[in-house]
């Protein structure tokens, strides 16, 4: 699971002038061309998903192209002069273009041509990329750079909806409407955190907002995600390059095998939300109750949600058990919310937080660093507060999420901690509390080998063993090679 395709819908760190393109048209524009159209066609194959087009020519004569594309049968998009290329798929496009089916056939990109001087001599070059199955050269060639190069801890809220979906606001004369996206993004920005990720109920209708946003929002990424709402529980997926279908028990998606299936072939990992919670008329189908669950193929598990904090609704046992049924899933924590303003009773974005350490701020590095673990919850949504923990075995060392193997018979535990002024350090092994010492800057432990065996993870409680933050496992491999 942890190495599912990840398909770059908003950000990837690979330059796209590297790329190869699936098709490539040349030619020159002359003064014979001043205020013409020119139509440039090309084929697109049966199965393509995204397609991307990029184009270069010489401005060097004060030559300028307007830029649009048709489809075989109507119209798809028009950003004239402001754009060099853009990106359409079923799920979204590039602002000024128009998502839906991508159908096989002769296409053409649509030049406008409002000047070329009498002498104009300018080349051109038209690159066209598509995303067919697992080669996703459309998602690369669209994609910007990180927002922030580097290793680091990052901070997000993962769970969030808006007009889109079930968010609603007060409207300026205080009526209850949905509300639209944008106020989400800037309660997140106002928040403080790095990125978030959109999961709207069963839909991509939001992902072309979010490309449309991401620009103004250069230091917060926006990540696109859905809230599949089935009968049988609600999970979100991250990262996904089209709408995936979220009928369970339909011809379509006979089972929940065929869901997580189509999950990873839409290049989304997926963390199952709110498990513990009673399904019934209060919320219909919100626990997690699907037989059949393949627990490998499952990226995350929300072990904190911002509308249910406490206990039973919580799901971190339900985190814990499947931990110590060896599968190597990461603990999240994200507001489910719904509005942005989160008055009274309300969870605000970013309470919880998840934060995780990642190779940089764009979304390959953010779900691969969910994958790997090094992650850790702040219940309280906190601008500062950090959890750093680290095991040694012998010379070994290992973070959260990683894994010591052959361990020695006693392993020491390290717990680096700021931004908590009072509590207590707890220490986990395998779903139950094994110690725990008064709050220190650098908090640590000792704890011989078999109780070690399985995982062992660090947790600071506040007064009243009020939960501050939640660390993922640090992985103690004694023998049996752990099933993922």
């Amino acid at each position: 699971m942890r190495r599912l395709l990840l398909a770059a819908l908003v950000c990837l760190a690979t330059p796209a002038a590297a790329q190869e393109a699936d098709r490539t048209v040349t030619g020159e524009i002359t003064g014979a061309d001043h205020q013409t159209y020119k139509a440039i066609p090309f084929d697109v194959p049966a199965g393509v998903e995204r397609i991307t087009v990029r184009l270069t020519y010489d401005k060097a004569n004060k030559t300028v192209v307007d830029l649009g594309v048709f489809d075989p049968e109507r119209f798809r998009g028009w950003s004239g002069g402001t754009r060099d290329r853009f990106a359409l798929s079923a799920s979204d496009a590039t602002p000024g273009y128009l998502p839906g089916a991508l159908p096989a056939g002769r296409w053409h990109v649509q030049f406008g041509i409002p000047n070329a001087r009498k002498d104009a001599r300018s080349s051109y070059r038209v690159e066209i990329f598509f995303d067919r199955g697992a080669v996703r050269n459309a998602s690369t060639a669209i994609a910007d750079a990180p927002l922030k190069a580097g290793p680091g801890w990052y901070r997000g809220d993962l769970h969030m909806h808006n007009a889109h979906s079930d968010g609603s606001c007060d409207s300026q004369s205080g009526k209850r409407v949905p509300c639209p996206l944008y106020r989400t993004a800037e309660a997140a920005a106002q928040a403080g955190l790095d990125f978030i990720a959109v999961t709207d109920h069963n839909t991509s209708s939001h992902f072309s907002a979010l490309r449309e946003l991401q620009p103004w929002y250069d230091k917060m990424l926006l990540i696109p995600g859905a809230e599949i709402t089935t009968f049988g529980g609600h999970a979100n997926i991250f990262g996904q390059s089209r709408w995936v279908d979220f009928r369970v028990g339909s011809p379509t998606v006979p089972d929940i095998a065929a869901l997580q299936k189509d999950v990873a072939a839409a290049g989304a990992i997926l963390s199952v939300n709110h498990p513990a919670l009673p399904s019934g008329e209060a919320c219909m189908g919100c626990g997690w109750v699907w037989p059949g669950t393949d627990w490998s193929k499952v990226t995350a598990i929300e072990a904190i949600n911002g509308l249910t904090t406490q206990p039973p609704l919580a799901g971190l046992d339900f985190w814990y058990d499947k931990l110590n049924r060896g599968y190597r899933i990461t603990g999240i924590g994200s507001s489910d919310n719904h509005d942005p303003a989160a008055g009274p009773g309300k969870a605000p974005i970013g309470r919880p937080a998840t934060i995780v350490h990642a190779n940089a701020l764009s979304q390959p590095a953010i779900l691969d660093g969910i994958r790997a673990g090094n992650v850790f919850i702040d219940v309280e949504g906190t601008r500062d507060r950090m959890l750093e923990v680290t095991v040694a075995s012998g010379k070994a060392r290992a973070a959260m999420g990683e894994t010591v193997t052959a361990p020695a018979a006693t392993l020491s535990v390290e717990a680096r901690i700021t931004g908590v002024t009072a509590g207590t350090v707890q220490l986990i092994a395998n779903g139950k509390e094994h110690a725990r010492t008064p709050l220190a800057p650098a908090a640590s432990f000792s704890l011989p080998r078999a109780a070690a065996c399985g995982w062992i993870a660090v947790n600071v409680l506040g007064p009243e063993d009020r939960k501050l933050l939640i660390g993922n496992p640090v992985y103690i491999q004694c023998k049996a090679t752990p099933r993922r």
